[in-house]
């Protein structure tokens, strides 16, 4: 392992000083200096790579972009909802998505049986990330994941974990970790996976030999399934539905996190009323609250919605994952 590992980031290093960038315009800190070999030693003790080599992709090929932190500190799911729904509830991108349907109908359907987890699901969730693989990112990872490792505290650990999965997945997969592309966050490919997703979740679904979440949309077909039904997903179960609240009582079961922490017959009993049927009194749910064009709406949310969320922390996110997914669904039939 350790020849395989000096053997190809050798080959990286190798390619020539037209692989080195130019800096950003600051001075690298002393405190990132030293960030930069604690992190190349750590990776270099628990994983066999060479830190000289580590330390040098980080100080010469990568660069810090403050673009990156000025995207990350105002996320679109800080917007309001009537007005993050319109960037994805669009009639392109669903006619869009009612075409990529049709092209993959026979991978989409494989999932569902393997997964549980509906065509119109894995569609709009790929919709949402990339437009069905058109907008992949323009940042590389690199330096998404250098810039966010060392140069933005607020989630410095989370991103500094993501880099080293990075490094191991360039490693597992047999490709230059200065090439790929993706979001200002280091997520890559068809399905926007990040590193540490792509590692445990990406599945080879056209049994070709190899994970290719880029260039391979069975596998990043098969990849969401499988991610959403590791986490959980029940399949034929409610997703969410709409629901009128009367008196005040529902008011005290708007929680902060996004896992359904009370029930149906509880939402019920404070005053909250779906407008569908549901399962029995006894399953999960969660009250969701959101700022609407014309007045808040409330919607019971269940599991599902919740496993939705893991793709993203965010019921925004969620919430137009399902709505899509809908007009996708009415589309196709």
């Amino acid at each position: 392992m350790r020849r395989l590992a000096v053997a190809l980031l050798a080959a990286l290093l190798a390619l020539g000083g037209c692989a080195v960038l130019p800096s950003s315009g600051a001075e690298t800190s002393p405190e990132t200096e030293a960030a930069f070999v604690a992190f190349a030693r750590g990776l270099a003790e628990r994983h066999d790579f060479e830190a000289e080599r580590i330390e040098r992709l980080l100080r010469e090929d990568s660069r810090l972009q403050q673009d990156i932190i000025d995207a990350i500190s105002s996320p679109a799911e800080a917007l309001p909802w009537y007005r993050y729904r319109p960037i994805f509830l669009q009639p392109a991108r669903i006619e869009e998505g009612v075409a990529f349907w049709r092209e993959h109908a026979g991978t989409l359907a494989a999932v569902e049986r393997r997964f549980g987890v509906p065509p119109e699901i894995v569609v709009a969730i790929i919709g949402v990330e990339t437009r069905y693989g058109r907008h992949r990112g323009r940042h590389r990872v690199l330096d998404a994941l250098r810039t966010l490792a060392f140069d933005y505290p607020p989630r410095a650990d989370f991103f500094r974990r993501e880099l080293e999965a990075y490094f191991l997945l360039a490693r597992e997969e047999g490709f230059d970790p200065r090439e790929p592309r993706g979001s200002y966050a280091g997520a890559m490919g068809i399905p926007q996976f990040i590193s540490s997703s792509y590692r445990e979740y990406a599945v080879d679904f056209n049994d070709n030999g190899r994970r290719d979440l880029w260039s391979e949309p069975a596998d990043a077909i098969g990849s969401v399934g499988n991610y959403l039904g590791r986490h959980g997903w029940q399949a034929d179960a409610p997703i969410a539905v709409r629901g009128d609240v009367t008196g005040s009582d529902w008011q005290a079961l708007q929680r902060d996190g996004l896992r359904p922490q009370d029930t149906i017959a509880a939402l019920r009993a404070a005053g909250v009323t779906p407008r569908r049927r549901l399962p029995d009194g006894d399953a999960a749910a969660r009250l969701l609250v959101l700022e609407g064009q014309r007045g808040d709406e409330h919607w019971v949310t269940l599991e599902n919605f919740y496993v939705i969320t893991r793709y993203n922390h965010s019921p925004l996110y969620a919430m137009a994952v399902l709505q899509l997914s809908r007009e996708i669904r009415e589309g196709y039939r």
